[in-house]
Protein backbone atom coordinates (compact mmCIF):
# COMPACT_ATOMS: atom_id res chain seq x y z
CA UNK A 1 0.00 0.00 0.00
CA UNK A 2 1.36 3.40 -0.99
CA UNK A 3 2.32 5.85 1.74
CA UNK A 4 -0.38 8.51 2.16
CA UNK A 5 2.27 11.27 2.35
CA UNK A 6 3.38 12.45 -1.10
CA UNK A 7 6.70 13.98 0.04
CA UNK A 8 9.93 12.06 0.58
CA UNK A 9 10.38 11.16 4.24
CA UNK A 10 13.74 12.92 4.45
CA UNK A 11 12.73 15.63 6.93
CA UNK A 12 11.46 15.46 10.48
CA UNK A 13 9.39 18.60 10.05
CA UNK A 14 8.33 20.85 12.91
CA UNK A 15 4.52 20.83 13.15
CA UNK A 16 4.15 24.60 12.71
CA UNK A 17 2.94 26.35 9.56
CA UNK A 18 3.96 29.94 8.87
CA UNK A 19 1.81 32.02 6.58
CA UNK A 20 3.67 35.31 6.48
CA UNK A 21 6.75 37.06 7.77
CA UNK A 22 8.00 40.59 8.26
CA UNK A 23 11.43 41.64 9.41
CA UNK A 24 12.49 39.44 12.32
CA UNK A 25 9.08 37.84 12.80
CA UNK A 26 7.14 34.88 11.38
CA UNK A 27 3.39 34.48 11.82
CA UNK A 28 1.14 31.41 11.75
CA UNK A 29 -2.31 31.41 10.06
CA UNK A 30 -3.96 31.96 13.47
CA UNK A 31 -1.75 34.96 14.28
CA UNK A 32 0.90 33.46 16.59
CA UNK A 33 4.20 35.33 16.16
CA UNK A 34 7.69 33.82 16.45
CA UNK A 35 10.98 35.70 16.71
CA UNK A 36 13.14 34.17 13.98
CA UNK A 37 16.71 33.43 15.06
CA UNK A 38 17.03 30.64 12.48
CA UNK A 39 16.61 32.75 9.32
CA UNK A 40 15.99 29.67 7.19
CA UNK A 41 19.42 28.39 8.35
CA UNK A 42 21.29 31.67 7.74
CA UNK A 43 19.46 32.37 4.48
CA UNK A 44 17.13 35.29 5.21
CA UNK A 45 19.98 37.75 5.68
CA UNK A 46 17.69 40.78 5.52
CA UNK A 47 14.75 39.22 7.31
CA UNK A 48 11.35 38.52 5.82
CA UNK A 49 9.70 40.58 3.06
CA UNK A 50 12.39 43.25 3.07
CA UNK A 51 10.85 46.04 0.97
CA UNK A 52 13.90 46.57 -1.26
CA UNK A 53 14.13 42.86 -2.08
CA UNK A 54 10.39 42.55 -2.65
CA UNK A 55 10.39 45.49 -5.04
CA UNK A 56 13.39 44.16 -6.95
CA UNK A 57 11.78 40.74 -7.38
CA UNK A 58 8.40 42.16 -8.41
CA UNK A 59 9.97 44.52 -10.93
CA UNK A 60 11.99 41.73 -12.52
CA UNK A 61 9.04 39.34 -12.53
CA UNK A 62 7.20 41.75 -14.82
CA UNK A 63 10.10 41.63 -17.31
CA UNK A 64 11.86 38.26 -17.59
CA UNK A 65 12.08 35.12 -15.45
CA UNK A 66 14.39 32.86 -17.41
CA UNK A 67 16.68 33.03 -20.44
CA UNK A 68 19.40 30.40 -19.85
CA UNK A 69 23.08 31.14 -20.17
CA UNK A 70 22.88 30.86 -23.95
CA UNK A 71 22.18 34.60 -23.81
CA UNK A 72 23.72 37.64 -22.16
CA UNK A 73 22.07 38.50 -18.83
CA UNK A 74 23.06 42.10 -17.96
CA UNK A 75 22.13 41.82 -14.28
CA UNK A 76 24.39 38.76 -14.02
CA UNK A 77 27.33 40.75 -15.36
CA UNK A 78 26.54 43.58 -12.96
CA UNK A 79 26.38 41.32 -9.90
CA UNK A 80 29.60 39.55 -10.91
CA UNK A 81 31.33 42.91 -11.32
CA UNK A 82 30.15 44.05 -7.90
CA UNK A 83 31.31 40.82 -6.24
CA UNK A 84 34.73 41.00 -7.84
CA UNK A 85 35.08 44.65 -6.83
CA UNK A 86 34.65 43.85 -3.12
CA UNK A 87 36.46 40.48 -2.97
CA UNK A 88 39.69 38.77 -4.04
CA UNK A 89 37.98 37.25 -7.09
CA UNK A 90 38.30 37.94 -10.80
CA UNK A 91 35.70 35.44 -11.97
CA UNK A 92 32.22 34.36 -10.81
CA UNK A 93 30.02 31.40 -11.73
CA UNK A 94 26.40 31.59 -10.52
CA UNK A 95 24.62 28.48 -9.23
CA UNK A 96 21.28 27.59 -7.65
CA UNK A 97 22.60 26.48 -4.26
CA UNK A 98 25.57 26.20 -1.95
CA UNK A 99 26.19 22.57 -2.85
CA UNK A 100 26.40 23.49 -6.52
CA UNK A 101 28.78 26.32 -5.67
CA UNK A 102 31.01 23.79 -3.87
CA UNK A 103 30.79 21.39 -6.82
CA UNK A 104 31.96 24.21 -9.07
CA UNK A 105 34.77 25.04 -6.64
CA UNK A 106 35.98 21.42 -6.58
CA UNK A 107 35.85 21.17 -10.37
CA UNK A 108 37.61 24.52 -10.74
CA UNK A 109 40.51 23.37 -8.56
CA UNK A 110 40.89 20.01 -10.29
CA UNK A 111 40.61 21.52 -13.76
CA UNK A 112 43.27 24.14 -12.95
CA UNK A 113 45.91 21.48 -12.42
CA UNK A 114 44.72 19.49 -15.42
CA UNK A 115 45.24 22.36 -17.87
CA UNK A 116 48.58 23.22 -16.26
CA UNK A 117 50.10 19.83 -16.93
CA UNK A 118 49.47 18.20 -13.54
CA UNK A 119 46.35 16.05 -14.03
CA UNK A 120 47.44 13.78 -11.18
CA UNK A 121 46.86 16.61 -8.70
CA UNK A 122 43.18 16.24 -7.85
CA UNK A 123 43.03 15.39 -4.14
CA UNK A 124 41.62 17.90 -1.66
CA UNK A 125 42.26 18.06 2.08
CA UNK A 126 39.08 18.59 4.11
CA UNK A 127 38.19 18.69 7.81
CA UNK A 128 36.22 16.58 10.24
CA UNK A 129 32.85 18.05 11.16
CA UNK A 130 32.57 19.90 7.84
CA UNK A 131 29.35 20.21 5.89
CA UNK A 132 29.65 21.15 2.23
CA UNK A 133 26.32 19.97 0.80
CA UNK A 134 24.32 16.89 -0.16
CA UNK A 135 25.62 15.96 -3.60
CA UNK A 136 27.80 12.87 -3.93
CA UNK A 137 30.99 14.95 -4.16
CA UNK A 138 30.11 17.31 -1.32
CA UNK A 139 29.11 14.56 1.11
CA UNK A 140 32.43 12.91 0.29
CA UNK A 141 34.19 16.19 1.03
CA UNK A 142 32.31 16.50 4.32
CA UNK A 143 33.09 12.92 5.21
CA UNK A 144 30.35 12.48 7.79
CA UNK A 145 29.24 8.81 7.92
CA UNK A 146 25.58 9.71 8.55
CA UNK A 147 25.42 11.47 5.18
CA UNK A 148 27.52 8.90 3.28
CA UNK A 149 25.74 5.72 4.38
CA UNK A 150 23.81 3.87 1.72
CA UNK A 151 24.88 5.83 -1.34
CA UNK A 152 27.43 3.44 -2.75
CA UNK A 153 31.14 4.06 -3.26
CA UNK A 154 32.33 7.37 -1.86
CA UNK A 155 33.58 9.87 -4.44
CA UNK A 156 37.36 9.55 -4.52
CA UNK A 157 39.79 12.36 -3.85
CA UNK A 158 39.21 13.76 -0.36
CA UNK A 159 41.58 13.37 2.60
CA UNK A 160 40.11 14.35 5.97
CA UNK A 161 41.97 15.66 8.99
CA UNK A 162 40.82 16.89 12.43
CA UNK A 163 39.44 20.43 12.45
CA UNK A 164 42.12 23.01 13.18
CA UNK A 165 44.94 20.45 13.39
CA UNK A 166 47.69 22.14 11.40
CA UNK A 167 50.20 19.33 11.87
CA UNK A 168 47.67 16.84 10.51
CA UNK A 169 47.20 19.02 7.44
CA UNK A 170 50.93 19.08 6.78
CA UNK A 171 51.11 15.32 7.18
CA UNK A 172 48.24 14.83 4.71
CA UNK A 173 49.88 16.72 1.85
CA UNK A 174 50.90 14.45 -1.02
CA UNK A 175 52.32 14.91 -4.49
CA UNK A 176 48.76 14.67 -5.86
CA UNK A 177 47.20 17.17 -3.43
CA UNK A 178 45.53 20.03 -5.27
CA UNK A 179 43.83 22.08 -2.58
CA UNK A 180 42.65 22.62 0.97
CA UNK A 181 38.91 23.11 1.47
CA UNK A 182 37.69 24.59 4.74
CA UNK A 183 34.86 26.56 6.35
CA UNK A 184 36.23 29.56 8.28
CA UNK A 185 33.37 28.87 10.70
CA UNK A 186 31.87 25.39 10.81
CA UNK A 187 28.10 25.76 11.06
CA UNK A 188 26.64 22.26 10.94
CA UNK A 189 29.76 21.03 12.73
CA UNK A 190 28.87 22.94 15.88
CA UNK A 191 29.62 26.65 15.24
CA UNK A 192 33.39 26.23 15.45
CA UNK A 193 35.40 29.21 14.16
CA UNK A 194 38.87 28.51 12.87
CA UNK A 195 41.56 30.55 14.61
CA UNK A 196 42.81 33.42 12.45
CA UNK A 197 46.40 32.31 12.96
CA UNK A 198 45.51 28.84 11.67
CA UNK A 199 43.75 30.28 8.63
CA UNK A 200 46.83 32.38 7.87
CA UNK A 201 49.07 29.34 8.33
CA UNK A 202 46.92 27.33 5.91
CA UNK A 203 47.20 30.11 3.36
CA UNK A 204 50.99 30.05 3.72
CA UNK A 205 51.01 26.26 3.43
CA UNK A 206 49.04 26.43 0.18
CA UNK A 207 51.51 28.94 -1.23
CA UNK A 208 54.47 26.84 -0.12
CA UNK A 209 53.19 23.69 -1.84
CA UNK A 210 51.54 25.29 -4.87
CA UNK A 211 48.06 24.25 -3.66
CA UNK A 212 44.83 26.19 -3.98
CA UNK A 213 42.88 27.41 -0.96
CA UNK A 214 39.12 26.86 -1.26
CA UNK A 215 36.86 28.48 1.31
CA UNK A 216 33.29 27.42 1.98
CA UNK A 217 31.60 30.65 3.07
CA UNK A 218 28.08 29.47 2.27
CA UNK A 219 27.00 30.04 5.88
CA UNK A 220 29.65 32.44 7.20
CA UNK A 221 29.66 34.86 4.28
CA UNK A 222 27.76 37.96 3.16
CA UNK A 223 28.06 39.87 6.43
CA UNK A 224 27.23 37.06 8.85
CA UNK A 225 30.43 37.48 10.93
CA UNK A 226 30.52 41.28 10.85
CA UNK A 227 32.73 41.48 7.78
CA UNK A 228 31.57 40.84 4.26
CA UNK A 229 33.33 37.46 4.40
CA UNK A 230 34.71 35.66 7.44
CA UNK A 231 38.22 35.17 6.02
CA UNK A 232 38.71 38.94 6.04
CA UNK A 233 39.20 38.81 9.82
CA UNK A 234 42.40 36.84 9.19
CA UNK A 235 43.62 39.22 6.50
CA UNK A 236 44.00 36.48 3.89
CA UNK A 237 42.54 35.79 0.46
CA UNK A 238 41.52 32.38 -0.91
CA UNK A 239 41.92 31.25 -4.51
CA UNK A 240 38.36 29.93 -4.75
CA UNK A 241 35.30 30.56 -2.57
CA UNK A 242 31.77 29.16 -2.52
CA UNK A 243 28.92 31.37 -1.31
CA UNK A 244 25.13 31.04 -1.14
CA UNK A 245 22.45 31.42 1.57
CA UNK A 246 22.68 35.10 2.58
CA UNK A 247 23.55 36.41 -0.89
CA UNK A 248 20.01 35.58 -2.04
CA UNK A 249 18.23 36.85 1.06
CA UNK A 250 15.77 33.97 0.69
CA UNK A 251 15.87 33.52 -3.07
CA UNK A 252 17.76 30.31 -3.95
CA UNK A 253 21.10 30.96 -5.53
CA UNK A 254 24.81 30.71 -4.90
CA UNK A 255 28.10 31.49 -6.57
CA UNK A 256 31.64 30.22 -7.00
CA UNK A 257 34.24 33.00 -6.94
CA UNK A 258 37.83 32.51 -8.11
CA UNK A 259 40.97 34.28 -9.18
CA UNK A 260 41.63 34.33 -12.90
CA UNK A 261 44.56 31.95 -12.39
CA UNK A 262 42.53 29.41 -10.40
CA UNK A 263 39.72 29.52 -12.95
CA UNK A 264 41.98 29.20 -15.99
CA UNK A 265 40.72 25.70 -16.77
CA UNK A 266 37.03 26.61 -16.75
CA UNK A 267 36.66 27.28 -20.43
CA UNK A 268 33.69 26.97 -22.79
CA UNK A 269 31.87 23.66 -22.30
CA UNK A 270 33.63 22.56 -19.10
CA UNK A 271 30.78 23.51 -16.76
CA UNK A 272 27.23 24.77 -16.97
CA UNK A 273 23.84 25.30 -15.38
CA UNK A 274 20.31 25.70 -16.66
CA UNK A 275 18.87 27.98 -14.00
CA UNK A 276 22.00 29.44 -12.43
CA UNK A 277 22.26 33.21 -12.78
CA UNK A 278 18.66 33.63 -13.93
CA UNK A 279 17.25 37.18 -14.05
CA UNK A 280 15.08 36.75 -10.93
CA UNK A 281 18.01 35.58 -8.79
CA UNK A 282 20.28 38.32 -10.13
CA UNK A 283 17.74 41.03 -9.36
CA UNK A 284 17.48 39.85 -5.76
CA UNK A 285 21.25 39.37 -5.39
CA UNK A 286 21.92 42.91 -6.54
CA UNK A 287 19.27 44.17 -4.13
CA UNK A 288 20.88 42.27 -1.23
CA UNK A 289 24.24 43.85 -2.03
CA UNK A 290 22.61 47.30 -2.19
CA UNK A 291 21.73 46.92 1.50
CA UNK A 292 24.71 44.99 2.86
CA UNK A 293 27.24 47.29 1.19
CA UNK A 294 25.71 50.38 2.79
CA UNK A 295 28.29 52.28 4.85
CA UNK A 296 27.02 51.41 8.34
CA UNK A 297 25.49 47.99 7.76
CA UNK A 298 28.35 45.80 8.99
CA UNK A 299 28.90 48.08 11.98
CA UNK A 300 25.26 47.41 12.89
CA UNK A 301 25.87 43.65 12.62
CA UNK A 302 28.81 43.90 15.01
CA UNK A 303 26.88 46.07 17.49
CA UNK A 304 23.94 43.64 17.62
CA UNK A 305 26.30 40.67 17.82
CA UNK A 306 28.03 42.20 20.86
CA UNK A 307 24.72 42.56 22.71
CA UNK A 308 23.83 38.96 21.92
CA UNK A 309 27.26 37.55 22.79
CA UNK A 310 27.45 39.38 26.13
CA UNK A 311 23.94 38.24 27.02
CA UNK A 312 24.75 34.62 26.20
CA UNK A 313 27.91 34.80 28.32
CA UNK A 314 25.78 36.00 31.24
CA UNK A 315 23.33 33.13 30.73
CA UNK A 316 26.21 30.66 30.68
CA UNK A 317 27.38 31.97 34.05
CA UNK A 318 23.87 31.67 35.52
CA UNK A 319 23.00 28.28 34.02
CA UNK A 320 26.27 26.29 34.07
CA UNK A 321 24.34 23.04 34.36
CA UNK A 322 22.66 23.76 31.00
CA UNK A 323 25.25 25.77 29.01
CA UNK A 324 28.82 24.52 28.82
CA UNK A 325 30.10 26.98 26.22
CA UNK A 326 29.16 29.89 23.97
CA UNK A 327 30.79 29.83 20.55
CA UNK A 328 30.95 31.68 17.29
CA UNK A 329 31.48 35.12 15.90
CA UNK A 330 29.27 37.92 14.67
CA UNK A 331 25.74 36.66 14.15
CA UNK A 332 26.64 32.99 13.82
CA UNK A 333 26.60 31.94 17.46
CA UNK A 334 26.30 28.61 19.18
CA UNK A 335 25.13 27.47 22.60
CA UNK A 336 26.98 24.29 23.54
CA UNK A 337 24.50 22.42 25.70
CA UNK A 338 25.33 20.45 28.82
CA UNK A 339 22.14 18.46 28.19
CA UNK A 340 20.31 17.76 24.93
CA UNK A 341 20.38 20.55 22.35
CA UNK A 342 17.03 19.26 21.06
CA UNK A 343 15.51 20.02 24.47
CA UNK A 344 16.75 23.60 24.36
CA UNK A 345 15.55 24.14 20.78
CA UNK A 346 12.09 22.90 21.82
CA UNK A 347 12.04 24.99 24.98
CA UNK A 348 13.00 28.07 22.98
CA UNK A 349 10.28 27.32 20.46
CA UNK A 350 7.80 27.13 23.33
CA UNK A 351 8.89 30.71 24.07
CA UNK A 352 8.19 31.57 20.42
CA UNK A 353 11.86 31.84 19.51
CA UNK A 354 13.24 29.83 16.58
CA UNK A 355 16.78 28.41 16.49
CA UNK A 356 18.64 25.63 14.68
CA UNK A 357 20.35 22.52 16.10
CA UNK A 358 23.91 21.70 15.04
CA UNK A 359 26.53 19.05 15.62
CA UNK A 360 28.45 18.65 18.88
CA UNK A 361 25.23 19.21 20.88
CA UNK A 362 25.02 22.88 19.87
CA UNK A 363 22.08 25.22 19.28
CA UNK A 364 22.75 27.71 16.48
CA UNK A 365 21.56 31.31 16.62
CA UNK A 366 21.46 32.74 13.10
CA UNK A 367 19.25 35.84 13.19
CA UNK A 368 18.72 38.01 10.13
CA UNK A 369 21.48 40.59 9.96
CA UNK A 370 18.96 43.39 10.47
CA UNK A 371 18.38 42.33 14.10
CA UNK A 372 18.39 45.28 16.49
CA UNK A 373 19.84 45.44 19.99
CA UNK A 374 16.28 45.49 21.32
CA UNK A 375 15.37 42.34 19.39
CA UNK A 376 18.59 40.68 20.58
CA UNK A 377 17.59 41.42 24.18
CA UNK A 378 14.10 40.09 23.48
CA UNK A 379 15.66 36.84 22.23
CA UNK A 380 17.90 36.64 25.30
CA UNK A 381 14.91 36.96 27.61
CA UNK A 382 13.18 34.13 25.74
CA UNK A 383 16.31 31.96 25.95
CA UNK A 384 16.48 32.65 29.68
CA UNK A 385 12.84 31.62 30.08
CA UNK A 386 13.58 28.42 28.16
CA UNK A 387 16.61 27.70 30.34
CA UNK A 388 14.62 28.36 33.50
CA UNK A 389 11.95 25.91 32.35
CA UNK A 390 14.59 23.26 31.62
CA UNK A 391 16.28 23.93 34.96
CA UNK A 392 13.02 23.45 36.85
CA UNK A 393 12.19 20.38 34.81
CA UNK A 394 15.62 18.91 35.56
CA UNK A 395 15.27 19.65 39.26
CA UNK A 396 11.88 17.95 39.33
CA UNK A 397 13.48 14.76 37.96
CA UNK A 398 16.19 14.61 40.61
CA UNK A 399 15.59 11.92 43.23
CA UNK A 400 14.99 12.96 46.83
CA UNK A 401 18.19 13.02 48.83
CA UNK A 402 18.54 10.55 51.66
CA UNK A 403 19.07 12.42 54.96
Amino acid sequence: MADAKPLYDTYNRIPIVFERGHGMWLETPDGERYLDFAAGIAVNSLGHTHPHLVEALKAQADKLWHLSNLHEIPAQNRLAERLTEVTFADKVFFTNSGAEALECAIKTARRHFFVNGQPERYRIITFEGAFHGRTLATIAAGGQPKYLEGFGPTVEGFDQVPFGDFDAVKAAIRDDTAAILIEPVQGEGGVRPLENDTLRALRDLCDEHGMLMILDEVQSGVGRTGKLFAHEWAGIEPDIMAIAKGIGGGFPFGACLATAEAADGMTVGTHGTTYGGNPLAMAVGNAVLDVILEADFLAHVNDSALVLRQGLASLKDRYPDLISDVRGTGLILGIKCARSNADLVLAMRNEHLLAVPAGDNVVRLLPPLIVTAEEARDALSRIEAALEMLSLKGAAKEPDRIP
